[in-house]
């Protein structure tokens, strides 16, 4: 623990190192839009002078541009549908010049589309299997039940399986969930999303950001072998009171915001707060709107969502923000009754010293998780997860290049209980402890873009250390054409489980990674170098600008993972191994496309990709193999202002693998010893699996979904959206869960037809 004060001791003092040259000049500052004071991201901020520098906000607003000569500079800041701001500034040689700059919708109309500052990051950012996702984005969507939501978005990126409309599980790549990491403001989300799986417990109202890191992420990111999907939340109104109410057959919402400190139109500090909270109406109302849905028993998803909001900003910039969740799930089937819970809250800061380059930021946040299941004629299964997070990050910013290091510390809980297929019980309660150091430098040198990382993670609870490097690279060949790459190494000491009774999962477990012995894939030979899951990716691809409204994007992956942990599902004896090791395979290539016109927005996606593992005995397919998936969303829009807007989406994969079943047996426990009558009792109902695991393929999935929106504009605030959707327009029966004991299959949803209003205020 010395070592761990004395490093952050270390990071602390090095700062200053990057205070700026004493003979060169800086500007950075923030762009905010002047009704809400919400940041503006992606604007061009450009400064003319001695030097003519350009750069992009980033998603917080932020811009820097650092090793500026002294002199006299024109300052202009452009985005398309707000008017240009421009200003005269006068850098001194050693001064970091901070503007808060505030932008205003523009009254005037726009016939095109014009390049932005979306262009301008796509060639200085590596940006390798990441894809950001923003409000206007999920919105576009055509939603369920008249609300959009990142869960639905989230299904039509390439290489993300999603497996389906109720007890929604997100594998990205070849990675099942627990080896996505799911953030939200830095706090652990186990899981992200409800029963039914239109929805996620994130209010999509409050999404400034989603990015999502399919693969071959940098170093400042760690603690899962797969994916990161982070979603940063933005701050309440800053200049009124403001919010919005909606309701659907699916659930209800609303949002109130505003400010406890304005924010005054010369700057200044200022304090804002937002409350989100959803309540679902689906159980209720489905009896009455959907009849011919589970046997006229309604559609049995229950859930609430609270999440809360306060920010504090100064007028340099820095500030705090606060935060707190609880969600809340459950679905109740005849034949299984699941349901969970999840907390926590935080904080994090960003500060923006004077007369250095340097931004520091950091984060604190406390969640937790905890589910059960109950299934017909079966013991129960549960698992609780809970933990801290605690970050300290540093970025520095110069002429061509950004360094950016930061300190880690993550430790978490796991209570555990499971009863696997051959009927033995196994628990743990387990407590971890990580700490990471990371760095990641990028340099851009006339079209190449290079960006290095390496991340030192240590396991405290198994002593196990992980050195693992990463890289980015991107060459602009035109400014329409680029190449890019990237890979690195990664580790994780989380892991989950399945029952492999299900065909498809509700219940999944957390454990943390086993301190007893394991051994290497089917054999008894002690894996003594470390007891981690490990993987190793590699990603490369293209993209190309083909007009202004036209982009295009592929990508090959390869993640090789070289060690697995998972439940032991041949144990037949207690005094076996609770675990076994494996190791696995995921491969392919995605294609994605975007165009967009005045009135007219298309998206394509297709996805060819092999999962395998293997467990000692035989190579398999996991449960979220899907050797082909594809998505379609189209949206338009009509009216002399845009006020109707028409989308489509369509999804089709092919089916996922299961094991098959060969019979069924009589089970005695044996409780009464020698005095047991196996002749009269009934026994238990055991189940004989096919040998070859996973060998069956569930049919295809696939769904169009459809939407009309009306848009009333009554005040400048006060405004009415109405929407009417259908999912599962042609009313495709998709398999959702299966009981093997029952031999009782359950689909997934049918044609849902809904109407939905949300006021705007």
């Amino acid at each position: 623990m010395k070592n761990y004060f004395l490093l952050v001791l270390v990071l602390g003092l090095s700062a200053p190192l990057f205070a700026q040259k004493p003979n060169r000049g800086a500007i950075r500052g923030n762009v905010f839009e002047k009704e809400t004071a919400q940041p503006v991201a992606f604007a061009t901020v450009q400064v003319e002078g001695p030097e003519t520098r350009g750069t992009a906000t980033d998603i917080n607003g932020f811009f820097s541009i650092a090793d500026l000569p002294p002199g006299t500079y024109r300052l202009k800041v452009t985005y398309v549908g707000y008017d240009d701001y421009a200003l005269e500034v006068i850098i001194k040689g050693g001064e970091v010049l901070f503007k808060n700059i505030t932008l205003q919708e523009s009254g005037r109309s726009l016939e095109e589309i014009v390049i932005s500052g979306k262009k301008e990051q796509a060639r200085t950012e590596i940006q390798v299997s990441k894809i950001s996702v923003t409000p206007k984005q999920i919105r576009a969507l055509p939603s369920t039940g008249g609300q959009a939501d990142i869960a639905q978005y989230l299904t039509v990126l390439p290489g993300v399986i999603f497996t389906g409309d109720q007890g929604g599980q997100l594998y990205i790549r070849g990675g099942s969930p627990v080896q996505n990491r799911i953030l939200l403001d830095g706090m652990t989300i186990y899981n992200p999303f409800h029963s039914i799986g239109f929805f996620s417990v994130f209010e999509t109202e409050l999404i400034r950001n989603v990015d999502v890191l399919t693969g071959g992420f940098n170093a400042e990111h760690g603690g899962r072998i797969s994916a990161i999907v982070d979603v940063k939340t933005r701050e309440g109104n800053r200049k009124r009171l403001a919010g919005l109410v909606s309701a659907s057959p699916f659930q209800a919402r609303a949002i109130v915001e505003g400010p406890i400190v304005p924010l005054r139109e010369d700057g200044g500090s200022s304090i804002s707060f937002v409350l989100a909270g959803k309540q679902a109406l689906i159980d209720r109302a489905g009896k009455q709107l959907y009849p011919y849905v589970n046997d006229g028993n309604g559609i049995p998803f229950q859930y609430r969502d609270l999440y809360g909001k306060v920010s504090l900003m100064t007028g340099s910039g820095s500030q705090v923000n606060f935060f707190a969740f609880n969600y809340d799930d459950g679905v109740r089937f005849d034949i299984a009754d699941f349901n969970w819970t999840s907390s926590g809250g935080g904080m994090d800061f960003t500060l923006i010293p004077a007369n250095s380059n340097t931004v520091v930021n950091g984060v604190l946040t406390y969640s937790a998780y905890n589910s059960r299941i109950q299934e017909a004629d079966r013991k129960p299964r549960s698992s609780g997860i809970n933990g801290f997070f605690a970050a300290l990050n540093f970025t520095n910013f110069d002429r061509n290049s950004e360094f950016r290091y930061g300190l880690e510390l993550n430790g978490f809980r796991t209570d555990f209980a499971f009863e696997n297929f051959r009927g033995l019980r196994i628990e743990q309660i387990e407590n971890t402890t990580e700490l990471a150091f990371y760095l990641r430098w990028k340099y851009k040198m006339g079209g190449l873009v290079i960006e290095p990382g390496f991340r030192f993670q240590y396991y405290l609870s198994l002593n196990d250390i992980s050195p693992e490097p990463r890289l980015g690279l991107k060459y602009n060949i035109t400014d329409r054409f680029r190449l890019k790459a990237a890979g690195g190494w990664y580790s994780q000491n989380l892991l989950a489980t399945v029952n492999e009774r299900d065909v498809v999962n509700l219940f999944v477990g957390f454990l943390s990674g086993p301190e007893e012995t394991v051994f290497k894939p089917g054999s008894t030979t002690e894996r003594t170098d470390h007891r981690l899951q490990k993987s190793v990716h590699g990603v490369a691809g293209f993209e190309i600008d083909v007009t202004n409204n036209f982009d295009l994007n592929i990508e090959g992956y390869y993640k090789n993972f070289t060690q697995l942990l998972a439940l032991n599902r041949f144990k037949t004896l207690p005094q076996e191994p609770n675990y076994i090791t494996e190791t696995g395979k995921a491969y392919g290539i995605d294609f994605s496309g975007k165009w967009e016109a005045k009135r007219f927005y298309v998206w394509g996606a297709y996805s060819f990709a092999f999962v395998t593992r293997f467990d000692g005995q035989q190579e398999y397919p996991p449960i979220f193999d899907r050797r082909h998936n594809m998505n379609i969303v189209t949206t338009y829009q009509a009216g002399a202002k845009k006020e109707w807007e028409f989308g489509a989406r369509w999804n089709l994969g092919s089916g996922f693998p299961f094991t098959q079943t060969q019979g069924f047996y009589t089970v005695f426990d044996f409780n009464r010893g020698i005095n047991t009558d196996v002749l009269t009792s009934n026994g238990n109902l055991g189940i004989l699996y096919s040998t070859t695991r996973n060998g069956g393929r569930l049919p295809y999935y696939h769904r169009l979904d459809v939407s009309v929106k009306r848009t009333l504009t009554f005040t400048k605030y006060l405004k009415a959206e109405i929407i009417a959707s259908a999912t599962n327009l042609y009313n495709r029966p998709n398999i959702f869960y299966f009981d093997r004991v029952r031999y009782q299959r359950v689909n997934q949803l049918p044609i849902l037809p809904s109407l939905s209003m949300t006021v705007q205020f």
